[in-house]
């Protein structure tokens, strides 16, 4: 089989076949194979039809066309991987000759995936979050440790915002209480907004004995509340003293206790930075592409995001229409941003193409086993078995592709210029996350203790 590429207009390709008589002659015999199990000859069983007879009764042509429908794909298929042709979209085939006798000649007009420019790749410069946790970080998670141990005590004044106060809240509508919007002596912090954001505004400046009233609306309607201030109490938070440490952590020392505060918060940031590098990157390389993306993209990278999302609100019990209900989302907004997403991501992939390209980077038959048996360690499979799926659903090529563009993305990680949100340059070496430090996450508050006072 011989196959040859001509460059058309509109970002397509016309790929001339020729598939000589010989090798066609399989695709033939098959069919008649095929056709002589399903046509009935009598003193024959299912199958054992010879081939003469056969074609005697039904005539050459009826195998001929069978044979021009199953094989045409696969000739096509094989074209492309011999011209390394990368179509996007289904081709329109035209077959030029060998329909009645002789050689099958066909051509393919499809169109293939864009080469884009990434002219100034050598040059890029990214922001991402420092990598090392500043003073005021370190104290933000002191604050937190200091509100687990935190007190209340009774003011005699009117309330602020982050006060808690004593209440009792009567919710009614049309005349009748409404269960859960009722209850006395309840604890509430003014500014949370877990009620109603009107309660709120009205505890501002409320001063112990105030009886408000007013109305908000929730769900079904309006409700009417009443609300008695019965105390107003402010938090106090213990001082940072070495006694403090001693007892809210495993130091002794606030010196101690900061460091590895310090410590632990920087872990957590260089692993943060890090993934910033990666996808700031590839964002900036992005943006160098102005080719625009072609539609036959578009559409399946749309489509395959809709399914990565369905699946993941499925694993937690929800819908697409839960989930646009939820965040406000019309169905016209949620196909807009799906399609800036998808293009976005094709004009990545496009990139980092054209990068390996620029950069001449090959992907080695041993990178591709490498990659293999990496894909079967995540599979929980043997590296062999997962190469001959590949090899079955002709996915090697992929393979080798994504190793190619792994590869760009390695290279422009390394090239790209560091600086922090500040503009400052970022110390490479501060992006290796120390592997025995575990980041730290933000401590919950437990509820103040209450006291009274003296």
């Amino acid at each position: 089989m011989k196959a040859v590429v001509e460059p058309l207009e509109g970002n397509k390709v016309k790929l001339s076949v020729e598939v000589d008589e010989q090798e066609f002659e399989k695709a033939v015999d098959a069919a008649f194979r095929k056709m002589a199990k399903e046509v009935r000859v009598p003193g024959f069983r299912p199958g054992k039809v010879p081939r003469r007879l056969l074609e005697a009764r039904i005539g050459p042509g009826v195998a001929r066309q069978e044979a021009l429908r199953e094989s045409l794909p696969e000739f096509y298929a094989q074209a492309l991987r011999d011209a390394d042709v990368d179509p996007i979209a289904p081709p329109e085939i035209d077959i030029t000759s060998g329909e009645e006798q002789g050689p099958i000649a066909f051509d393919a007009v499809v169109e293939v995936r864009p080469q884009v420019s990434v002219a100034g790749y050598g040059g890029l410069r990214v922001a991402i979050p420092s990598p090392v946790a500043d003073d005021a970080e370190v104290d933000r998670h002191i604050d937190r440790l200091r509100q687990q141990s935190a007190e209340l005590r009774s003011v005699q004044r009117p309330a602020l915002d982050g006060d808690h106060v004593f209440v009792d809240i009567k919710g009614e509508r049309e005349g009748e209480t409404v269960a859960g919007l009722t209850t006395d002596d309840y604890l509430y912090k003014v500014g949370s907004g877990i009620v109603v954001p009107e309660l709120d505004e009205h505890l501002a400046a409320a001063k112990v004995g105030d009886i408000l009233r007013f109305e908000a609306t929730i769900d079904e309607g309006p409700v009417t509340f009443q609300v008695l201030v019965k105390d107003v109490k402010e938090q106090v938070l213990p001082e940072v003293t070495d006694e403090w440490a001693s007892e809210a952590s495993e130091f002794e020392t606030v010196d101690e206790l900061r460091a590895d505060l310090q410590q632990r918060v920087s872990a957590g940031r260089r692993i943060q930075a890090t993934l910033a590098v990666r996808e700031e990157a590839i964002k900036a390389l992005a943006e160098l592409v102005a080719e625009d993306v072609p539609e036959p993209m578009v559409r399946p990278e749309m489509e395959s995001r809709v399914q990565e999302l369905a699946r993941r609100l499925e694993s937690r019990g929800a819908t697409i229409a839960q989930y646009m209900e939820v965040s406000g989302t019309t169905e016209e907004e949620f196909v807009a941003s799906l399609r800036e997403e998808a293009i976005a991501g094709i004009k990545a992939d496009l990139a980092l193409r054209a990068l390996a390209d620029a950069e001449a980077m090959v992907a080695t038959d041993d990178d591709v086993d490498a990659e293999v048996g990496r894909l079967a360690e995540r599979m929980q499979r043997k590296p062999a078995d997962v190469r001959r799926e590949l090899e079955r659903q002709d996915a090697i090529a992929t393979v080798r592709s994504d190793v190619r563009k792994s590869k760009a993305l390695e290279w422009l990680v390394e090239h790209v210029e560091i600086v922090d949100e500040e503009g400052r340059p970022v110390d490479r070496a501060l992006l290796s996350p120390n592997p025995n430090a575990a980041p730290s996450g933000a401590e919950e508050a437990e509820t103040p203790r209450v006291i009274e006072p003296q």
